[in-house]
């Protein structure tokens, strides 16, 4: 078995190429293209032997990876923490980044991470760039606010990109080049509004006849936006042991320093994607007010007071509902609270 380690960047893909007793046969670069990993592949299968390649989780590295796999070889996607806290170096370059994963390989320690098939990427794809357009219309939005402030004009309406709204923005007068760009505001936004709604026709047809997607919309704070973007984020349920394992994915859990008698919790690991955090704190919110997690939520606030006592139980509710679902999920089961004989609607 040949191993080969591959340190990825903009331009280029530094190789490091050993053998099974740790000996260098070849090391270089090649274009991160497919034409570049064809050649990669050409120079390693001169030695006739089995290949097995590691390269960090980077934007760009499941291309390498899909290519390659492709041409025979087998490739791990390496975790870029976890595989720099077995390997800590004083010096760092590419070319020691690749050494460093091919002895990894060599050594059978890469920290690989679990590739999601086509079909889940795509569920990711769709969920994230709504809440991408999302966010844009927000900033637009926010922009148009703070435009107003600075000239004294105060918002009266409750929602000003309502129909009352809009009629007070027409109305209001505002200096160029602020009143153009309020203008090229709402025009952006109704753009974006309609590129929204579209998504949102798009994955609630699809959660329809998604497996998880019903179950999920059963937990208090959960409907069918935050329902597809959980289970797209989530992938397979199976692969998660325990509701623990879900937790700690979500990096909703905090850091925790243990030594001896002194154990310190720091702040959230924020491991695993964004993505399904914001979901789970979005569920969290509104799952704070159902009655199945209404006291637990009003108890944490009040213990830790007014200014950190909301945010901590709304990440403790989020917990909470990231274990609901492992339950949920690997039972094939609506959320029930515990001990209730009948499923709980949302």
């Amino acid at each position: 078995m040949l191993h080969v380690g591959l340190d990825l960047s903009r331009r280029r893909l530094d190789f490091d190429l050993l053998c099974e007793d740790g000996s260098r046969l070849e090391r270089g670069a090649v274009p991160p293209d497919a034409d570049g990993l064809r050649g990669l592949a050409r120079r390693v299968d001169v030695f006739g032997e089995p290949v097995c390649a590691a390269i960090e989780s980077m934007n760009g590295a499941r291309f390498v990876h899909d290519r390659l796999e492709e041409l025979g070889w087998q490739v791990e996607i390496a975790d870029a923490q976890k595989a720099k806290g077995l390997a800590p170096l004083a010096c760092k370059t590419d070319r020691i980044d690749a050494w460093v994963l091919a002895e990894l390989s060599r050594r059978e320690l890469v920290p690989s991470i679990w590739l999601p098939d086509p079909a889940v990427r795509a569920e990711r794809e769709r969920a994230r760039w709504r809440l991408h357009l999302v966010r844009h219309r927000t900033a637009l939005k926010n922009r148009i606010h703070a435009t107003l402030l600075a000239f004294g004009k105060p918002c009266p309406v409750s929602d000003l990109f309502g129909v009352a709204g809009r009629e007070l923005l027409d109305r209001l007068e505002v200096p160029q080049p602020w009143r153009g760009t309020i203008d090229a505001s709402l025009e952006l936004i109704e753009d974006l509004d309609g590129q929204v709604r579209s998504c949102e026709r798009e994955l609630r047809d699809l959660g329809a006849d998604h497996e998880y997607v019903p179950l999920l919309m059963s937990a208090p704070g959960i409907a069918w936006v935050l329902g597809y973007t959980i289970a797209a984020e989530v992938g397979d349920i199976k692969r998660f042991d325990s509701p623990s394992k879900l937790c700690g994915y979500t990096g909703l859990c905090p850091r925790v320093h243990q030594s001896g008698e002194r154990d310190h919790r720091g702040s959230l690991a924020k491991a695993g994607p964004k993505y399904l955090r914001w979901a789970l704190i979005e569920a969290a919110v509104h799952a704070a007010c159902s009655p199945v997690y209404r006291e637990r939520y009003q108890r944490t606030a009040k213990r830790l007071g007014r200014q950190r006592g909301k945010k901590v139980a709304r990440v403790d509710i989020a917990r909470k509902l990231a274990e609901a679902i492992w339950y949920m999920l690997t039972r094939n089961q609506p959320f029930a609270p515990a001990g209730a004989t009948t499923p709980l609607a949302a």
